[in-house]
């Protein structure tokens, strides 16, 4: 069996393996978020449901691009055969100063942050600090355990903190303990919790790593003694390292304003009823949000073995890989169109309810940009393993600036559809714009 067939069965593996994580994870939320529900006033869980779009909004933007840089790194100096622990020292070097730098924004802005979002509460303004603050870890450890492609243990880590969160409302739920406060914890206490299932790893890693660093030096030297030229590895810089994840972070934050963008200005627009018509604009783009979470899995296992097939020279099996995905993503894509055509106001009525009707043909627009935005999402990868992040970044700045800017110019009588077409232009624009990247890359 070649290598770029092992890879690729890898991959495959991986993707699979992680998906059922993911799966089993985004379950056990659902649990939380039920169970928190009918154990809390509606003040008290509108209070919880704000404090989790504020902690995971912040650390998935914040966070990801260091994980990203990981993966992608630590897969790249694999094939080549590189050790040393320099890119880690690197990495985490990043992922505190981001920790720090949100420590001191949160703290400066207690005030608005406690007293505009959590309505005063100071435990839930702690929780938040702490639970970002502790993310950083976490994300750290998938981003280590993806490049190595220990998806296994990357699955346990999802699923032990999405497992450990919900035993907190769970007792609250059957009278063990009481209130938001308790509810909350979870989130403070499950990327903690979920870093159990790392150090055997970290500790089977990075002891050779470091056994090859000295290794290494010792060469040096000696080549040194003799005046004969040493052999160098190339350098992974700080410098380097924030370059990358300085563009992933562009993209996150492209990523939530293609998002969240949309309600957030149905809202600010539509007086009185903005409120409602903001909810049931999410409740429409939850088709587009529900697929990215299990997306997390490919975009997860698909970076580490890009890379590996770059650095391998191995150009077939890397355009492979890249056509497989976006031919699954165009299938997934229209499958979902296709029930949304069929029954879709009916399904969404009995999903979610209230007063609104959903319209067929926008729920189709919505499935068709949902395809186009997990397309974009597989190339933009495809770049990264490339090392082209810095312009895809540019091309994720430029759609998710062009979709807002058409929400406020243009003016449709009906805003849920303007968010609709919206959402499908700017993710055709974007898919379009790293395809053609892509292609030159």
């Amino acid at each position: 069996m070649s290598a770029s067939t092992r890879s690729t069965r890898s991959y495959g593996r991986g993707a699979a393996v992680l998906s059922l994580g993911i799966g089993a994870t985004g379950l056990i939320t659902f649990g939380y978020f039920s169970l928190a529900s009918y154990s809390l006033s509606d003040d008290e869980y509108g209070r919880v449901a704000l404090l989790w779009s504020a902690l995971f909004i912040t650390a998935s933007v914040l966070y990801r691009p260091v994980e990203q840089l990981l993966s992608r790194t630590i897969a790249d100096r694999d094939a080549r055969g590189l050790a040393g622990t320099g890119h880690l020292r690197v990495a985490a070097t990043i992922q505190l100063a981001l920790a720090a730098l949100f420590a001191a924004i949160a703290l400066a802005l207690r005030g608005p942050i406690q007293n505009s979002l959590f309505g005063g509460s100071a435990a839930l303004y702690w929780i938040l600090l702490v639970a970002v603050v502790a993310y950083a870890a976490s994300y750290f450890a998938r981003g280590f355990l993806a490049g190595h492609h220990r998806f296994g243990l990357y699955g346990g880590l999802v699923l032990m903190e999405a497992s450990s969160r919900c035993l907190f409302a769970l007792a609250v739920a059957i009278g063990i303990a009481e209130g938001e406060t308790a509810v909350a914890l979870g989130m403070a206490a499950a990327p903690i919790v979920s870093l159990a299932v790392v150090p055997p790893a970290l500790a089977r890693r990075i002891r050779p790593a470091l056994e090859g660093e000295h290794e290494r030096d010792a060469a040096r030297l000696d080549a040194a003694a003799r005046e004969e030229p040493a052999g160098r590895e190339p350098e992974f810089t700080l410098a380097h390292g924030s370059g990358f994840a300085a563009a992933v972070l562009l993209v996150m934050v492209s990523e939530q304003t293609f998002l969240n963008a949309g309600p957030l200005l149905v809202e600010a627009s539509e007086g009185a009823r903005g409120a409602a018509l903001a909810g049931f604009t999410f409740n429409v783009l939850l088709l587009a949000r529900a697929p990215l979470v299990l997306f997390q899995a490919v975009q997860t296992s698909i970076l580490p073995h890009l890379t590996r097939l770059r650095a391998g020279g191995e150009t077939d099996p890397f355009r492979r890989s890249i056509n497989l995905t976006l031919a699954a993503v165009a299938g997934f894509a229209a499958c979902v169109a296709l029930v949304m055509l069929a029954g879709g106001p009916a399904l969404m009525d009995l999903l979610f309810g209230g007063d609104f009707e959903y319209e067929r043909g926008g729920l189709v627009l919505v499935s068709m940009g949902m395809g186009l935005y997990l397309a974009a999402a597989t190339l933009n990868q495809a770049l990264l393993a490339h090392g082209r992040a810095p312009l895809a970044a540019s091309c994720w700045v430029a759609a998710a600036a062009g979709f807002v800017l058409f929400l406020l110019v243009a003016d449709f009588d009906d805003p849920v559809l303007q968010v609709e077409v919206a959402f499908l232009a700017g993710a055709a624009c974007l898919c379009g714009a790293l395809y053609a990247l892509y292609r030159r890359s």
